[in-house]
């Protein structure tokens, strides 16, 4: 009879726990898809559930209930051990995604330390071991906490460079000067925070090396966050021009060109100085601001690369070391050769365009036309902006656009050397409906107004190749419109 009621209980066992288990998985497979799709935290403390504790706890049972092995041995106990090291870890990830993932912004728990988390969470394990091994080993901790002790001071001895840097880490992350994501300069080195651990934190430069510094380093450097309290920084950039330049003009250049490179913000504005009077130009210097750090160097370069074009457009010169050697008879080499690349401009213009192309001697540039340069991405004529000029383009390529009804920017056409544009709001009075922008460098004869009409009364056929290109753009507008 006693035989008939062990096998009973066997086959009860053997059905709830393998019935059980099924179920369960099921059960929690279910949950865990639908937190899943929720983007909730909490599906991956129900996994661990799935994964480790159901399947360790049934194991458990097997061994005790089926296999009847003595609840005193070694590998019940290992058993219960590794059960409980599990429920430990469900538990405290648990407790993790309760108070800290799910916090909401601006409370406490948004704002405490993840290292601080990560020792509270080795703290918890290392006392629920101590647990553990109480109950489960019968183990004698007053003799356990009193071997700690004595070797917790030859550790703190042996330790005590790491265990400052995690001391120093833990009073940064409460003060929090700094977070992953932002720029800093500290002990002489500029990166982006991109780890902060127990120890130390890691920085990636610009030039896309990695560099550690210990919590205690930085605890004794000054720290410059390029991110805080603003999502701003401002940058300086110094530029010379000749004496012969005046400074509310280069400043007018320098100004304008900032607020049309990308990057830079229009507020706040760009502010020019006039900084000092050198040996051989007039320092000014730029100030400007940026949103991101990261992109300092990309924003730099186009900058630079803009004040030149600004500054051949305006007529400045930009100085260089030199002794300047001052001629009283005839122009001097630089003017010759100003003067033989207009007259080869002039040379390179279409057979309609009545300019006099045949000044080969020419000592400077005609009254009311200037070459000018523009860098790709620069814009010379603005949607809604009048003009007074037209523009031929000797060199280069550049687009033409306008805003439809949708207000969006599309493409109308290209012009390449030998095509002229301005002609719209030069003749019409009104403002330009189009823009015109470089796509590469671009070198523009600009004809002045009374210049055009010269022209025209010279030649009348020209002012019918005008009206005829104006009348063929204005229908390409109307129909991209």
């Amino acid at each position: 009879m006693k035989a008939i009621t062990i096998q009973i209980d066997l086959w009860v066992w053997a059905t709830a726990l393998v019935l059980g288990f099924a179920l369960v998985t099921v059960g929690l497979g279910e949950v865990i898809h639908r937190l899943q799709r929720r983007g909730q935290s909490l599906a991956r403390t129900l996994r661990l559930v799935r994964n480790l504790i159901v399947p360790v706890l049934v194991f458990l049972l097997f061994m005790q209930h089926l296999l009847g092995l003595n609840p005193e041995s070694h590998l019940i106990k290992t058993m219960e051990t590794l059960l409980w090291v599990v429920i430990i870890h469900g538990a405290l990830s648990l407790l993790n995604v309760m108070l800290f993932e799910q916090a909401q912004a601006d409370t406490w728990r948004s704002r405490v330390p993840k290292l601080l988390i990560d020792l509270a969470r080795l703290f918890l394990i290392l006392l629920g071991s101590a647990i553990v091994l109480a109950t489960v080993w019968n183990a004698d901790l007053a003799g356990l906490v009193t071997a700690l002790g004595v070797s917790s001071v030859v550790i703190a001895l042996a330790l005590q460079d790491t265990l400052g840097s995690i001391m120093s880490g833990i009073a940064l992350l409460f003060e929090r000067p700094f977070s992953v994501g932002d720029w800093l300069y500290v002990g002489g080195v500029v990166g982006q925070v991109i780890d902060i651990n127990w120890r130390a934190i890691r920085l990636q430069t610009l030039e896309r090396e990695m560099v550690i510094i210990p919590h205690k380093v930085i605890s004794g450097e000054t720290i410059r966050n390029f991110n805080q309290p603003f999502q701003l920084h401002a940058e300086r950039i110094r530029l010379g021009f000749s004496y012969n330049d005046p400074p509310n003009l280069a400043r007018q250049v320098l100004k304008s060109t900032a607020l049309e490179t990308q990057g830079i913000l229009s507020d706040p504005e760009p502010q020019i100085f006039t900084v000092s009077y050198d040996d051989f130009a007039v320092t000014y210097e730029v100030k400007f601001f940026i949103r991101d750090y990261g992109e300092l160097e990309e924003i730099r370069d186009r900058f630079m690369t803009r004040v030149w074009y600004a500054a051949q457009r305006n007529h400045l010169t930009i100085p260089f070391p030199s002794r300047t050697l001052y001629h009283f008879h005839g122009p001097t080499t630089q003017a010759k050769q100003i003067s033989e690349k207009f007259t080869d401009s002039l040379n390179s213009l279409p057979a309609f365009v009545p300019l006099d192309k045949q000044q080969q001697k020419l000592k400077s540039p005609s009254q009311g036309i200037m070459l000018q340069h523009f860098a790709a991405g620069e814009s010379i004529v603005r949607q809604g902006y009048t003009g007074n000029a037209l523009y031929i383009i000797v060199s280069g390529q550049a687009q033409v656009t306008t805003t439809n009804s949708l207000e969006q920017e599309v493409e109308v056409l290209t012009l390449k050397a030998g095509e002229f544009f301005g002609e719209m709001a030069l003749f019409s009075g009104e403002s330009s409906a189009v823009s015109v922008v470089a796509t590469e460098d671009l070198e523009v004869l600009m004809i002045d107004a009374f210049v055009v009409n010269q022209m025209i009364d010279r030649q009348p056929s020209f002012a019918r190749e005008i009206s005829q290109i104006l009348e063929i753009r204005r229908r390409t507008i109307q129909a991209v419109g």
